[in-house]
């Protein structure tokens, strides 16, 4: 990055992205948020931005951005941000932790996230906006489109394939050549041995809990 950074986002998954850029020498030119959250020490020293208008005061070849929104399912913000000002012209930075493991032969779209302990290995594609989350293993020639999110410790296996925001649950695994639709969501445990459709959901049935006698 040769660029002064400005971060997107001044909440949890912004202090983690502002920590593993602060461990490669960049400090971001400042943070934006429509409100001040908590402090974070990790936040000390940059400046909170309230409002977009001082990033438009930058030309989109000044500045790089960094998309420190996280994905849940059913929240679009991320996904509309990035949309919103790669339409602007500006341009995101991809993250990836000094802890993570990224093949040579691997391909990362534009502001893609890999954080501290991920694996990503020979042929694997990962679309733009996407996080490949702390702990995940990504495996040879899976294909992820864009907006994915790979959440913490989760697992895919060879070949799978996904289409565009695609959440995979922590600690989830979905096995070799799998697809998976669009929107679609496999729950925090959950095994997928079969495809997943547009919009559908998998997930783990959660056994009731007897009060101990």
């Amino acid at each position: 990055m040769n660029k002064p950074v400005i971060v997107l986002g001044a909440g949890g998954h912004a202090s983690v992205l502002v920590d593993m850029l602060r461990s490669q020498g960049i400090v971001p030119l400042a943070l934006v948020a429509p409100t001040a959250s908590a402090p974070r020490a990790v936040f000390a020293d940059i400046s909170l931005w309230h409002d977009e208008a001082k990033i438009l005061a930058y030309r989109p070849h000044e500045v790089e951005l960094v998309n420190g929104i996280g994905s849940l399912p059913g929240n679009s913000l991320r996904t509309e941000l990035f949309a919103r000002y790669q339409g602007l012209g500006y341009r995101f930075a991809r993250v990836i932790s000094p802890q993570a493991t990224v093949s040579a032969y691997a391909e990362l779209g534009e502001g893609v996230q890999v954080m501290a302990g991920a694996i990503i290995q020979a042929g694997v594609r990962i679309g733009a906006n996407s996080i490949i989350n702390s702990g995940a293993i990504v495996e040879h020639d899976c294909h992820l489109a864009g907006d994915n999110h790979v959440a913490p410790g989760a697992v895919l296996s060879g070949g799978v394939v996904t289409g565009e925001r695609v959440h995979i649950g922590t600690r989830a695994a979905v096995i070799q050549g799998i697809s998976i639709g669009a929107d679609a969501v496999v729950g925090a445990g959950a095994t997928l041995t079969r495809a997943l459709g547009v919009k559908q959901i998998a997930y783990v049935a959660r056994s009731s809990v007897m009060p101990i006698k």
